[in-house]
């Protein structure tokens, strides 16, 4: 049997040996944070420093750069100044050369005016001549040119004058002539009122058988007859003739005028006949009735 001390002792070494273990793990894990902390200090102190690094190198690169700007700033200068001194010599050059040209065409000019001088004044002279003898020949010729054209417009004011008169002579003819034919119209009318006065007179101032006579003698029922008989051409008309009986006698107060209107009135019954037998029409009832349609 196991006795009481040794489980004791046994229990008492477990716990030894847990806590022994559990301080290893505890170590191991603060041994390992105290390194992985040491890193990362280095890595910062490494990176720091690479940053110095940079920032060192990039001043010396600023200060080269700089350096060389002004380097090349100063040697543009230097050209420049060496280009203005040679471009001032040529100038100054060109300027004194100019200045001798100029003296020797000066030179040149005044002998040229001493040598032509006398020619050109008598060259002058000699066209201010030609040219007031142009102009005075010019002048006349425009002014017989104007004389001349004042004539023709004369000549043209007397003819224009001449058709003017010729025209009005012609228009007061014509103003005459239409006025006589305007009082032959109103004699013609004149007449034509008296006539039919006259037979509106022998009719006992009967209007109605005045129309009628004029109808009549205005060739209408001719006209009508005709019109019918165009129209029936070709047929067997039946002709009718008809009288009063009055065998030639004269009308009792009618006169030789009377004579011709009871002479038309003589015509109009069988006309009337033959129309109505031919057409069937009859004849209007201002101009009377046949025996008949009076019966019917």
């Amino acid at each position: 049997m196991i006795r009481e001390g040794e489980i004791g002792a046994k229990s008492r070494e477990g716990q030894t040996l847990q806590n022994a273990a559990k301080i290893d793990a505890e170590t191991k894990i603060i041994s390992t944070q105290r390194q992985g902390e040491g890193k990362k200090e280095e890595i910062k102190v490494r990176t720091e420093v690479k940053v110095f690094e940079n920032e060192r190198e990039a001043e010396v690169e600023e200060a080269n750069a700089e350096l060389a700007k002004k380097k090349a700033a100063w040697a543009k200068a230097t050209r420049m100044a060496e280009v203005e001194a040679a471009k001032a010599v040529s100038l100054r050059e060109a300027e004194l050369q100019k200045e001798v040209e100029k003296m020797n065409a000066l030179t040149t000019t005044e002998k040229l005016k001493a040598q032509f001088l006398s020619k050109a004044s008598v060259e002058y002279e000699t066209k201010v001549q030609e040219a007031n003898w142009d102009l005075y020949d010019k002048q006349k010729k425009a002014e017989a040119v104007l004389f001349q054209k004042q004539k023709e417009a004369e000549a043209q004011k007397a003819m224009a004058d001449a058709a003017f008169y010729s025209r009005q002579q012609a228009a007061d003819g014509e103003l005459y002539a239409k006025k006589k034919e305007a009082e032959g119209l109103v004699a013609l009318a004149q007449a034509q009122a008296l006539y039919l006065r006259s037979l509106l007179n022998a009719l006992g101032g009967n209007y109605t058988a005045l129309r009628d006579y004029l109808m009549i003698n205005g060739g209408l029922f001719q006209e009508i007859a005709k019109i019918n008989s165009e129209g029936v051409k070709g047929l067997q008309p039946k002709i009718s003739v008809w009288t009063n009986g009055s065998g030639g006698h004269d009308l009792e107060g009618g006169g030789a005028a009377m004579k011709e209107v009871a002479g038309v009135y003589k015509m109009l019954p069988p006309l009337f006949q033959t129309v109505h037998e031919q057409t069937g029409m009859l004849p209007p009832p201002w101009m009377g009735a046949m025996a008949d349609s009076k019966r019917n």
